[in-house]
């Protein structure tokens, strides 16, 4: 494994790239850069950011419209689609060969699929369901990927059954996405460390 910082690398063409890390370890910020380098190394290239966030209260609302903000200001053609549920459906919809999609982020996707604010989340058949639809959608992506989410089963476990179960379903989330990406990056610090695959 390779300690760097700030690496901009771009993840080669149509392959996909899973960044992991916990809060404010700076893995938004490197999917971003990812982005960057795409657009300045040919012209012509597109980036679209795929954004799962659901606004379930004004603090939550407000954080969207922050990174919307620095998001425009540090990467001004990285263009914002939000997909807070059907995920699948976004990275098929917006797929080209010339368009990095980044997704940020996974872990907020899952927990709106299994515990949303308002009513049932997805039982176990449903949730893999649409776990099947979303490995399908990378494997057949014309598009490089990607892909943000939170490192969590490093720390206490939850108390309840149905947070377990969200920490669980997640750890096999990252496994099943790794196994599609070419390159596994975890955050530590703002620090790149590089887990699957070249510089």
């Amino acid at each position: 494994m390779t300690l760097s910082r700030h690496s901009s690398a771009l993840p080669p063409a149509g392959r996909h790239e899973l960044i992991l890390g916990g809060a404010k370890s700076g893995k938004s910020r490197t999917a971003e850069l990812r982005a960057a380098a795409w657009l300045a190394a040919a012209p012509g290239r597109e980036a679209t950011l795929i954004a799962t966030a659901l606004a379930g209260d004004e603090e939550m609302a407000e954080r969207i419209r922050r990174h919307q903000a620095e998001r425009a200001a540090r990467v001004h053609a990285l263009r914002t689609v939000e997909a807070p549920l059907d995920l699948p459906g976004a990275l098929r919809i917006h797929a080209h060969p010339e368009r990095l999609l980044v997704v940020d982020c996974l872990t907020l996707w899952l927990t709106q699929c299994l515990l949303p604010p308002a009513g049932d989340g997805l039982d176990k058949a449903g949730w893999a369901a649409c776990e099947a639809r979303l490995l399908a959608a990378l494997r057949d992506s014309a598009s490089p990927v990607v892909l943000v989410s939170n490192e969590i089963g490093l720390g206490v476990m939850p108390m309840s059954r149905e947070a377990r179960a969200c920490v669980d379903a997640l750890g096999l989330l990252h496994q099943r996405v790794a196994g599609l990406c070419e390159r596994v990056t975890l955050m530590v610090a703002g620090c790149e460390l590089r887990v699957k695959g070249a510089q």
